[in-house]
């Protein structure tokens, strides 16, 4: 089954407008299949898989001439894996600047590289979008509410990723060790020849078992007796490789307030089970509210960037522990939500946040009512 992703939409509307699409996603979320898509609508469309020696020597170079002999007659290109291409930046500059009438679709699987390469070149000419796994309003479209709602708890033990979605439990968790074994990290260790393949992983597992709970830099350098300098950057490397995303603690008045803290979820619940090894059924979990809390999260995430709503995330906390999970800032005002797995569990908002950030919205988020916070 083919499910539409609701980013080309957006993608769509910004194609043949003198601007270079940028797609970033992590490998395996179906950023070639949504390239292809989107090509289907143009004949005069060109796919170039830059991962493909031949096609990665023929795209180094700043001769334009040879840039348009190679692209051809085509109106729409996608360069798949562009992070692949020395001086990318600098080529999709000058395609753009020397043939304005070709639309160029740039895909790449890690922010820190291909980010690099074009951000500076492509100032003000070029706008970004991100593909993640599925999300729960593109599988609507094939789904009723009803099957949505059985197939939560699979969704929690193994994700979203295309490959993986309503595979048998057996074919979901070969799939998934296949993803985080081989593909997931793969451009991390490229990168600047990391060698330390041992501590990513096990730095991966320490924050698995740590969804839901506030991270300590020094409690990870600890655990894995390396310095926190390498820490952080093996951990801004998986959240550029989109494996993980870290909230900021949210911190404007009050004394008590957490200023520093973080807190690091998953961008795919099913890598996260796989990292650690743990597909049970929720009846035998003890993770089940931090499972719940990634997924939300997540899920809300995927919402608001695939439909352009920028926002600013953030949790909550205090030295004396009152806390809230997430944050949304958007045109000054603060939505506040509180996530549990259960309907009948009891939550109410801190009084000392409604208290100082006058206006804000409290509103806690489970099993019965999470579709209207997604959708």
């Amino acid at each position: 089954m083919i499910y539409q992703r609701t980013i080309k939409q957006k993608i769509d509307e910004f194609l043949f407008k003198g601007k270079v699409i940028i797609l970033y996603g992590a490998r395996r979320v179906g950023k070639t299949t949504l390239s292809k898509q989107l090509i289907e609508s143009y004949p005069d469309s060109k796919y170039i898989n830059c991962e493909l020696l031949q096609n990665k020597t023929a795209l180094e170079t700043t001769n334009s001439e040879l840039l348009r002999n190679f692209l051809g007659p085509y109106k729409l290109v996608v360069l798949d894996e562009a992070q692949n291409i020395s001086d990318i930046g600098l080529v999709l500059k000058i395609i753009n600047d020397t043939f304005p009438e070709i639309q160029l679709i740039a895909t790449g699987s890690s922010s820190f590289e291909l980010g690099n390469k074009v951000m500076e070149p492509l100032t003000g000419r070029s706008r970004v979008f991100y593909l993640y796994p599925f999300s729960i309003a593109e599988i609507k479209e094939h789904q009723d509410l009803i099957s949505i709602y059985g197939n939560l708890e699979n969704i929690l033990r193994f994700g979203l990723y295309p490959e993986v979605f309503m595979k048998t439990e057996n074919e979901a968790i070969e799939e998934l060790n296949n993803i985080a074994g081989n593909y997931l990290y793969k451009d991390i260790l490229q990168y600047e020849n990391l060698k330390r393949s041992d501590l990513l992983i096990n730095l991966l597992r320490a924050i698995a078992l740590q969804i839901g709970y506030e991270i300590s830099l020094n409690e990870l350098s600890r655990l894995l007796s390396e310095n926190i300098a390498t820490i952080k950057r093996y951990l801004e490397l998986l959240e550029k490789s989109f494996v993980i995303f870290r909230l900021q603690s949210f911190s404007r008045n009050l004394r008590k307030e957490i200023a520093k803290g973080q807190k690091i979820y998953f961008y795919d619940l099913g890598i996260r089970n796989a990292l650690i090894q743990n597909f049970n059924p929720l009846t035998f979990r003890t993770d089940v509210g931090g499972l719940w809390e990634n997924f939300c999260i997540t899920e809300r995430i995927k919402r608001n960037l695939n439909t352009r709503q920028f926002v600013n995330n953030y949790f909550w906390r205090t030295y004396d522990q009152k806390e809230i999970d997430y944050i949304e800032e958007s045109g000054g005002n603060l939505k506040t939500f509180e996530f549990k797995y259960s309907a009948k569990a009891n939550a109410k908002p801190p009084v000392e946040f409604l208290e100082n950030y006058a206006g804000s919205s409290f509103e806690v988020i489970h099993q019965e009512n999470f579709l209207n916070f997604i959708l």
